[in-house]
């Protein structure tokens, strides 16, 4: 069979074998979580390798290791995974929208650009024929694996800490950073700070947010899932923040702003699923860059 032949006759199955092997790294444990015997998922690995015509496990009798061809192909099998997934959820989204159901769901992060997304979602309604727009706020970084899985048709994201790779955008903010205080603190009355003295404090280290697999990086900071428990940390004088600046619209008044002059900008997107069909979706977004 031509390699290419065998790329592109690749079976969901087969990838969601493999990730479940690639991501174990053991073969007892991930037939357990497939719920399968384990020797016909090594059966299926081995002719996934053979009509690929590539190692992609290297295997011994205390361990599996992925090759680089395998680690390739695990990023990869799940975007793919990811993006059937995705597939249906949406169909079954646009199904349902003429039961009454939300036609559009938009996605941003709890406690940023709140003044934008009420801006954007006022011109909308205003639009003829506007769909229903469910609104999700979230925690940071969530935005982007909902958009990418389906469960969300539009995202307002933050370069650079969400990526866009791969779907549509349009940039709608670009500013610079803040370093929240407690009021009072020495250092609230600075007309700015630097991101070294910013992350050095004493007795206020930065928060440390979830990553995606919803452990913590190591670290002194308080562990923190959403704005209103940063905000009260940093009030209560056990943590610093720096965000961008219009998260501080409306700001407590026994909080303060500091500009960190080197924190990297920030720049809000809009983004949704390339090559997106969904009229409600391009409905937000024209009316997100104002045409």
């Amino acid at each position: 069979m031509d390699p290419e032949d065998a790329v592109a006759g690749l079976e969901t199955r087969e990838l969601r074998y493999y990730v479940a092997v690639a991501e174990e790294l053991h073969f007892g444990r991930a037939a357990e979580r497939l719920g399968m015997a384990q020797p016909p998922l090594s059966r299926a690995i081995g002719q996934l390798e053979r009509r690929l015509g590539v190692t992609l496990l290297e295997r011994t009798s205390r361990r599996v290791d992925l090759t680089e061809a395998g680690d390739v192909l695990l990023h990869e099998a799940r975007a793919a995974l990811d993006a059937v997934a995705a597939a249906g959820r949406r169909a079954r989204r646009a199904a349902r929208a003429s039961t009454g159901a939300p036609s559009v769901v938009l996605v941003a992060k709890a406690g940023a650009s709140s003044e934008l997304l009420a801006k954007l979602l006022d011109a909308y309604a205003a639009e003829p024929g506007a769909a229903t727009v469910d609104v999700h706020l979230c925690g940071p970084g969530e935005q982007e694996p909902l958009l990418r899985d389906g469960r969300a048709d539009v995202a307002i994201l933050h370069r650079p800490f969400d990526a866009t790779a791969g779907l549509d955008s349009e940039d709608l903010l670009t500013e610079g950073q803040v370093l929240v205080l407690p009021a009072g603190h020495p250092l609230s009355h600075r007309s700015a700070i630097t991101e070294a003295e910013a992350g050095s404090l004493p007795g206020l280290p930065l928060p440390r947010w979830p990553r995606r697999d919803g452990t913590f990086p190591e670290g002194p900071g308080p562990q923190v899932r959403d704005h209103t428990q940063l905000t009260q940390l940093i009030a209560l004088g056990r943590a610093c923040a720096i965000v961008p600046e219009s998260g501080v619209a409306g700001l407590r008044g026994d909080l303060v702003a500091v500009p960190v002059t080197d924190a990297p900008l920030v720049t809000t997107v809009i983004a949704w699923p390339a090559h997106s069909r969904s009229r409600g979706v391009a409905g937000l977004v024209r009316a997100a860059v104002g045409r």
